[in-house]
């Protein structure tokens, strides 16, 4: 008789009193964070060739064939990579922001490289939407992998211009808002700072098109759940979170700042406490899925997203290192079901997560004794 195998945990705990195991899941009946912690009878053991299913809905129909995606301005159109990547073979593909017209992007020097990252001023520099639709659409459309198109804008109007464009367009399996653009109508004030602006711009995108949409949440804000409650109350079907920090270099000679354009976008490792506590904190408000970024370079930074409530990844500045990251994730997240004796990731989603919704960060609890 073949030996039953061991199943490890995800933690070890200490030997006090024994707690039931339980899974997560979600359900129609779920608190607000969309996770119900359910007792099972016991931990399920499984062959090490059993199939695991890392499928994923996002909304109205989007399905990952896994929970691991490439994110914006760091896949470039997917195209790049094909010869280096095996494409097919990711969650998904966030390809770089998109706008209505042609952007030649910020003035040099445009990035640097942080402890623990990058910061980067890129400035959205692309050929515009309905270049994109001709050059690289037929091509997605012969993929399996779903190609999610980032739009950005400086207006209502110019987000949902850009939607109407890539409305219906075959190869388009969904649209992500990024709002962390200034919205000239309230000065140049960024949409993801503003539950009624952020609200505003996903509410009117979403009555023009019926494509699944995802908007990316700006980590630069004091409290970020009256922003995510707004969002998906406007009809967003998903979040993702985080998009990068503010940040400044300062230039060698030590009498201006480095990037041309000031200030730039911190990514990479250094964010990923921020990106983990966003995430954490907005999973306890909304009950639609969450795609955690933010600093995702190995198999462990995915357990962490997945366990404070996210239901996927973006792999993004990883990627410039090593552009086969993403596939290899893929590997590992399966392995590490198979030697948790798991069929699904499923029940790793929002272990980590609290019974009740918790204080905000911004009221500064996790300063109080």
């Amino acid at each position: 008789m073949r030996a039953r195998r061991r199943v490890v945990t995800l933690r070890e705990t200490r030997p006090a009193a024994p707690r039931r195991p339980t899974i997560a899941r979600r359900t129609a009946s779920a608190p607000a964070s969309g996770v119900e912690r359910v007792p099972i009878a016991g931990p399920p053991v499984i062959r090490a060739d059993t199939p695991v299913d890392l499928s994923i809905e996002l909304g109205r129909g989007l399905v990952l064939p896994n929970p691991v995606l490439v994110a914006s301005g760091t896949f470039g159109y997917g195209v790049e990579y094909g010869e280096v990547v095996e494409v097919e073979r990711l969650g998904g593909i966030c390809c770089k922001g998109t706008t209505l017209r042609p952007r030649i992007g910020n003035v040099t020097p445009r990035v640097t490289e942080t402890p623990g990252g990058m910061l980067n001023s890129i400035g959205l520099q692309n050929p515009g939407v309905d270049a994109v639709v001709d050059r690289y659409t037929a091509t997605w459309a012969g993929w399996r992998v779903p190609v999610i198109v980032n739009v950005a804008g400086e207006s209502v109007s110019d987000y949902v211009e850009v939607v109407s464009r890539l409305d219906g367009v075959p190869g388009v399996a969904g649209i992500e808002l990024n709002i962390s653009c200034p919205n000239v109508g309230k000065g140049g004030m960024q949409f993801a700072i503003d539950a009624d602006a952020a609200g505003s711009v996903t509410a009117a995108v979403r009555r023009m098109t019926d494509l699944p949409l995802l908007v990316k949440l700006s980590p630069n804000v004091a409290d970020v759940r009256p922003i995510a409650r707004a969002i998906a109350d406007a009809g967003a079907d998903a979040l993702t979170a985080v998009n990068t920090l503010s940040g400044i270099a300062v230039a060698p000679s030590r009498t201006r700042p480095l990037l041309g354009n000031v200030y730039g976008g911190v990514s990479g490792p250094a964010i990923k406490p921020i990106a983990l506590r966003v995430v954490y904190e907005v999973a306890q408000v909304v009950d639609i899925p969450i795609v955690g970024i933010g600093g995702v370079t190995e198999l462990a930074d995915v357990l962490d997203f997945l366990a404070v409530g996210a239901v996927a990844v973006q792999v993004g500045t990883a990627i410039f290192a090593d552009p086969t990251l993403p596939v290899r994730l893929v590997d590992e997240l399966t392995g590490a079901c198979r030697a948790r004796g798991l069929d699904s990731h499923r029940p790793l989603i929002g272990t980590a997560l609290p019974r009740r919704t918790g204080a905000s960060s911004a009221k500064g609890a996790e300063y109080r004794p």
